[in-house]
Parts: C-alpha cells; sequence; structure tokens
C-alpha cells in the first residue's frame, strides 16, 4: 500500500498563519514572516510591493510548469527566482533564499499535524501491508520532518518526497519510482489519496488500484477513472480491508 501525505495522514491548517492584505483581499500566508527577513538582508533596497509582485509572478509561473509538464519545482527554487526577478545577485541572492525556505517552511511545519485517528489507522494496516509513501511536496528535508512528526515514519519501507526527485503525481515517471524502491508490480499495490487527478487517477493509469478519500462526497470529475475504494478519512480504511 502507498500513501499520499497532506490531507491523506497530515493536515496543514491554513488558519493558523498569519493574515495580511493583498489586492484587496485578507489572506494567510507565511509571508508576514518572510518579510522582516527580507527588510532586514535588503533594507529598502526592495519594497514589500516589488517582492510580492514578483513572488506572485514566480508562482504562477511554477504552477503552470508543475501541471504542465509533471515536474516539482523546490520551495529553494522559487525564492531563488524571485530574487533574481528583483535582480539579487549571488552569493546574496543563495544565502538569503535558503532563509526564506527555511523560515517559511518552519511555518508550515508548525501547522502541521497528523490526526490521532489516521495514526491509529496506519499502526492496524501496517502488521498487514508493506508501506509506501509518495507525496507531492516542494521541499525533501520538511516532508520527512513532517513524517517524522506524525511518529510513524519508521513503519513505511519506501518514501518518496517529489522535491528530492523533481517529479509530481500525475506524472507515471514518480509512480515507477516508487514501483522501483518496493520491488512491486503496480497490480498489487493500492494508493490511498486525497485528489482525484494526482491520486487516483495518476495511480489507476500505471496499474494501481486506488482508495480516494473524498472528504466532501464530491463527483468524480468527468473523464477520470473511479475509484476501488471511497471512503471519507484514512481512519475508515482499516474496517474496510479487514485491519
Amino acid at each position: 500500500m502507498v500513501l499520499d501525505l497532506f490531507d491523506t495522514i497530515v493536515n496543514w491548517d491554513a488558519n493558523q498563519l498569519p493574515t495580511m492584505e493583498w489586492r484587496g483581499r485578507t489572506i494567510h500566508s507565511t509571508l508576514p514572516w518572510i518579510f522582516p527577513i527580507v527588510e532586514r538582508a535588503l533594507g529598502n533596497r526592495v519594497s514589500e510591493d516589488v517582492f510580492l509582485n514578483a513572488y506572485t509572478a514566480v508562482i504562477e509561473e511554477i504552477n503552470d510548469a508543475r501541471e504542465r509538464l509533471g515536474i516539482e519545482i523546490t520551495c529553494l527554487e522559487r525564492f531563488e527566482r524571485t530574487l533574481d526577478r528583483i535582480e539579487i545577485a549571488d552569493p546574496e541572492r543563495h544565502k538569503l533564499a535558503e532563509e526564506l525556505r527555511s523560515a517559511h517552511m518552519a511555518g508550515v511545519r508548525r501547522i502541521t499535524s497528523a490526526p490521532a485517528p489516521r495514526v491509529d489507522a496506519i499502526r492496524r494496516i501496517a502488521p498487514h501491508y508493506r508501506l509506501g509513501l509518495l507525496s507531492n511536496f516542494d521541499d525533501t528535508e520538511t516532508g520527512y520532518g513532517v513524517m517524522d512528526d506524525t511518529g510513524v515514519r519508521n513503519l513505511f519501507e519506501a518514501i518518496i518526497i517529489s522535491a528530492e526527485v523533481g517529479l509530481r503525481k500525475p506524472n507515471p515517471l514518480i509512480f515507477e519510482r516508487m514501483l522501483e524502491k518496493m520491488d512491486l508490480p503496480a497490480g498489487d499495490i493500492l494508493f490511498v489519496g486525497d485528489t482525484a487527478h494526482h491520486d487516483v487517477a495518476g495511480s489507476k493509469a500505471i496499474g494501481m488500484s486506488a482508495a480516494w478519500i473524498n472528504r466532501h462526497s464530491a463527483r468524480m470529475p468527468e473523464g477520470l477513472p473511479s475509484p476501488d475504494i471511497e471512503i471519507r478519512d484514512l481512519a475508515e480504511l482499516p474496517p474496510v480491508l479487514g485491519c
């Protein structure tokens, strides 16, 4: 069995992030933690608006590339590109980008947790199934740290965080990496995840079975294959599997 991480095993609560005003809206963001670092490093060379405009443009470019190409672009690269766009040169650019990555990811990790019923579900499943984890996440160090925080990382024999391989679900190549790590044919694996496109369609395209965590009773989008199992939360899976 291979599981997704975010919104499958763990939740991250954006409402715990600080708020800021941007383009007429109040948003939750890590940026209020980022701005003091930018100001300390760059002084008045770059305004918040200039930084935000560059950062937003880079995010749009990255999201487009991810969806079109099925590749991962890391959080560090996101900040590197932002600083390059506002003409901050190396070595200052790389050092500052790493500081921003670290602050951003520390905030993400703080607001991420694994609900106890899901952790219990993994403990119930583990004696019956070999476990792998395959996550779309743009920072390898933090992805592994979040798994450490769950207390059940040791139950997973294979872990792939998209940032470490440069690929993202639903790209079949990242699923193939998991097959190699687990030394199993696709037909022997049940993939468990919460997204119809990345998790269900991606895993079934390579020949895996799929369990869809459909928390809000949504309809499967037109043209995508149906999951083999549909549940509302990971905690419901052990009884379905007889664990």
